[in-house]
């Protein structure tokens, strides 16, 4: 029961202002992605941006090669 008591106190903390400060981060990321490096914006975040659109990229292509020649070998979809 004693712990029913406490559940009031730390909804409290965990939405206070206060409890915790987050950096504002978005000045950097616009200084990053205006940069003028000749880096079209889907990869100028780095190396992570870089695998995500290769992925992306290689999905989409073989998905469209896989239902085309399913499409044109007569199968039904």
């Amino acid at each position: 029961m004693n712990h029913l008591l406490k559940v009031p106190v730390l909804a409290r903390r965990a939405f206070s202002s206060s409890a915790r400060q987050l950096k504002n981060r978005v000045p950097e990321a616009q200084k990053l992605f205006q940069a003028d490096n000749g880096l079209p914006v889907h990869i100028k975040g780095g190396t992570g941006d870089v695998l995500l659109y290769r992925v992306t990229m290689t999905l989409t292509i073989t998905g469209n090669t896989y239902r085309h020649i399913d499409w044109v070998g007569g199968k039904s979809c």
